[in-house]
């Protein structure tokens, strides 16, 4: 099964042009080494509504994955969560405990991220954290379970 992915950079200041985005790209990189067609990418503010529509807009273009980065944390501007929890069928909790349970094995502020899966209109969307390193390393904690995930989200039938 062929992968379709999305990616979007959650970030007020790359949204404006003061930051330059560094997790999108990351992301691709991942994505890319895995044999994942991407077909979608953006930067969009931390903006609940922006956020939601640019998942929505993903999944109907047909992307089975969507990867964000950014907004997991707990400051005033981190709405991926809540966005995400908006238009969410299902949230798939395992994912983030996992992210967490093996980020705090590098860092103990990890345990302030909000990382987590949903299931959104028939895509697996997985809320990683804004930094690079960390969205890439959260990404490969929980990749071994993303097929399996996405099949289910686009209701393939599966062995299990």
């Amino acid at each position: 099964m062929q992968i379709r992915v999305g990616i979007i950079t959650i970030s007020d200041r790359a949204s404006g042009g003061e930051y330059e985005d560094l997790g999108g790209p990351a992301l691709r990189k991942v994505a890319e080494n895995s044999t994942w067609q991407i077909l979608c990418e953006a930067v969009v503010p931390d903006d609940a509504s922006r956020i939601q529509e640019t998942i929505r807009s993903f999944a109907q273009q047909g992307c089975g994955l969507i990867l964000t980065t950014g907004g997991t944390g707990i400051g005033p501007r981190d709405v991926t969560p809540e966005a995400i929890r908006g238009i969410m069928r299902v949230e798939v909790p395992g994912f983030g405990e996992v992210m967490r349970a093996e980020s705090m094995k590098l860092t103990p502020n990890s345990i302030l991220s909000r990382s987590l899966a949903a299931i959104v209109d028939g895509a697996l969307v997985l809320a990683l954290p804004g930094k690079p390193n960390g969205a890439v390393e959260c990404l490969g904690f929980v990749a071994g379970a993303i097929p399996h995930g996405v099949a289910l989200a686009q209701r393939i039938p599966t062995s299990c």
